[in-house]
């Protein structure tokens, strides 16, 4: 029996069922979702989203990403999704947790000022201080799983021509950080004044190299002011540059996967 969901699935019964005592008011398919499918519902009571793990190694991760979410939750100065792992009836795995309202800063990047794009970049740079401060000692098992693990099962288990050079040199650099994993524009959120508020999705996170996460932000395009601001606060300008270029072949892996398998699947955020 599967442990993973597809759009084939009756998911508005899963989310009905779930939200008990909400009046289910509109359910919106949120078509950029790489690793779930991802189904913003608004009810009487809020809105939620739910991310339905799309394969197995997802199924497996949105665990960790309710655990990562759980834990770091009040750790930082930004909001973080408080998140609940459910499972169906099928024991198939799947999150729910409250909107955090705002808008997504790849949303509005090429729309905001010269002062709110730098104010952005301090902003980041800030988070990613924060999170690998965040001391792991008491930290549960899938806190501390190692990002170069994460992204080298996620190759094997996806990509048909494997990065190893990559996957070398991300061991090589690694730290006993809290990181990430996945800092791209699509999950910074921005409050109406244009400051960040709060950071979402938890799936890649785990232990690593900060650089790691500056890079991933690095690794899409976004206006010049944003990039230089942000790279200016850290140390080893180098490493980032080589960290960059691994994960857009990372992106380009995946990338490739989502064409051939979900053609439903926005790529317009590369």
């Amino acid at each position: 029996m599967r442990n993973f969901f597809t759009t084939s699935d009756n998911l508005e019964k899963i989310i009905r069922d779930t939200l008990k005592g909400h009046q289910v008011q509109k359910t919106e398919h949120i078509l950029t979702g790489w690793t779930n499918i991802v189904i913003e519902v608004t009810t009487d009571k809020g809105a939620y989203f739910f991310r339905f793990p799309r394969n197995p190694f997802w199924s497996k991760m949105i665990v960790k990403d309710a655990t990562v979410c759980n834990f770091v939750d009040g750790k930082t100065s930004f909001y973080t999704p408080q998140m609940k792992l459910c499972y169906d009836r099928q024991n198939r795995p799947f999150s729910i947790h409250q909107k955090i309202e705002g808008y997504c800063l790849g949303d509005r990047i090429y729309h905001l000022s010269h002062t709110a794009l730098t104010g952005a970049a301090y902003d980041v740079a800030k988070f990613v201080k924060e999170l690998s401060s965040i001391s792991l000692k008491n930290a549960p098992e899938p806190v501390k799983y190692p990002l170069s693990d994460f992204l080298k099962e996620l190759d094997y288990q996806h990509y048909d021509q494997h990065i190893d050079q990559d996957h070398i040199y991300i061991k090589q650099t690694e730290k006993q950080n809290l990181v990430h994993g996945d800092l791209n524009l699509g999950n910074i959120l921005l409050d109406k004044n244009d400051k960040v508020i709060g950071i979402i999705d938890f799936c890649f996170a785990g232990t690593g190299n900060p650089n790691m996460d500056v890079a991933r932000m690095l690794s899409r395009p976004a206006p010049k002011e944003f990039t230089d601001t942000l790279i200016q606060e850290f140390d080893n300008p180098a490493e980032i540059t080589r960290m960059r270029e691994a994960w857009q072949h990372i992106d380009a892996g995946y990338a490739e996967h989502i064409r051939t398998n979900f053609p439903e699947i926005n790529l317009n955020q590369l």
